[in-house]
């Protein structure tokens, strides 16, 4: 598989190959390059060949004619550009291991508990005074998460609800915006409806809903779903994740979509069969571990992976489940494939070609996300978006992506 590059400034900020392959990269241009072996790697196991020499200490090349770079080993290696002399850009090589994994296709329930309390907004306290603005008004924002109340750790609202109710002083919270921690003091004011204590917050602590298990990996007993994150439908921020599960479901029903207004699966939860359990929630979807007796839900049917340099435009199938449990391939086309996309959730735009598919969903539906995509018996990506104004059209994230996010893989 060869790389083409147009451009100086058209280089990848990394580079991913499969070990076992061979890739070769042609500029065409006066570019220095160095590839040199990752910080910390094995001197004596070498990730990459470049032109048949092994990467075991740095190798300056040319790249005005082709390289080939053969993946030996799992790991990394860094690739430094230069031009006319001057220094250009380093670029990741990545060499990844070969997969083989097990695409599931089936729709499960997934909730999921936050890492502490989500703040939804501030609302207007009345108090037997009167009607007072939220004492956390211009404090608290949409989003941030309450970690700790008056130097307890706080793992649900009923906890911090307790904790405001039964305070006799101000109110002292850890919260994280983001990536940062702070302190704040808060004065709670009694609630005439409630007769409690109350700093005038809307609160969340879990959500719940149905997605797509993509794949499960019998080597690391590791499962990935939906192909994008979980994101708060009313603060629209990633949610972090204290802990979380997927749950055995029936689609019991389906809304069709149509154009500006997406169709659903209507699932059935079965609450006491728990399949396995979330650790991770990321851009790039939900993973988690199996649940070990629960195995025999899984097929055995393994296949390999393909990287998205060898994905191309081309009819291709996807793995749903939307009729019961009943998972079946439907049809699809592959109708763009954009290695070079700002959203790795949007990789490939992909359409809807099977007739059985069309009639029951018209397209693609909320709880399909996460639905495998096969091309030539290899699992390529997942299904992660659906075009609002025209159903049949949606997005789709290279596996790649979801694998390399999954930091227990």
């Amino acid at each position: 598989m060869a790389l083409f590059i147009t451009g100086f400034d058209r280089f990848p900020e990394e580079i991913k190959i499969s070990a076992g392959t061979v890739k070769d990269i042609s500029v065409g241009l006066p570019v220095r390059a160095t590839f040199s072996p990752a910080y910390g790697a094995d001197a004596g196991v070498p990730v990459l060949k470049v032109d048949n020499r092994p990467l075991t200490e740095n190798i300056d090349i040319d790249l005005s004619d082709s390289v080939t770079l053969v993946a030996n080993e799992s790991g990394s290696a860094i690739l430094a550009l230069g031009m006319f002399g001057l220094p250009g850009r380093s670029i990741s090589l990545d060499v990844l291991p070969e997969y083989t994994l097990i695409p599931w296709g089936m729709t499960v329930g997934v909730r999921v508990e936050t890492d502490g309390v989500m703040v939804l907004g501030t609302g207007d306290i009345t108090t037997p005074s009167g009607k007072i603005p939220s004492p956390s008004a211009d404090i608290l924002r949409s989003g941030d998460m309450i970690t700790a109340a008056n130097g307890h750790q706080i793992a649900n609202k009923s906890q911090l609800i307790d904790i405001i109710t039964s305070s006799t002083g101000d109110l002292q919270l850890r919260v994280r915006r983001r990536e940062q921690y702070f302190d704040v003091s808060i004065t709670p004011h009694v609630n005439e409806t409630t007769n409690e204590r109350s700093i005038g917050l809307w609160i969340r602590d879990d959500t719940k809903g149905i997605g797509t298990v993509t794949y499960y990996n019998p080597r690391t007993n590791r499962f990935a779903a939906l192909g994008h994150g979980i994101v708060d439908i009313d603060t629209k921020q990633m949610m972090s994740i204290r802990s979380g599960k997927i749950m055995e479901t029936d689609v019991i029903s389906v809304v069709k979509g149509k154009k500006g207004s997406p169709g659903e699966l209507i699932g059935k939860v079965r609450e006491g069969r728990i399949l396995g359990h979330v650790d991770l929630n990321s851009p790039y979807g939900i993973f988690g571990s199996m649940d070990f007796s629960q195995k025999n839900a899984i097929s055995n049917e393994k296949v390999p992976i393909s990287l998205q340099s060898k994905v191309y435009v081309g009819p291709a199938t996807i793995r749903s489940t939307v009729d019961r449990n009943n998972t079946k391939d439907f049809d699809i086309f592959i109708e763009s494939v954009n290695k070079f996309s700002n959203d790795d959730t949007r990789g490939m735009v992909i359409r809807i070609t099977d007739p059985e598919l069309i009639r029951r969903t018209n397209g693609i539906v909320q709880g399909m996300s996460g639905s495998p995509i096969l091309q030539d018996g290899k699992l390529v990506g997942a299904v992660t978006h659906v075009f609002v104004q025209e159903p049949t059209r949606g997005y789709g994230i290279f596996i790649e992506n979801m694998l390399k996010n999954d930091n227990r893989n």
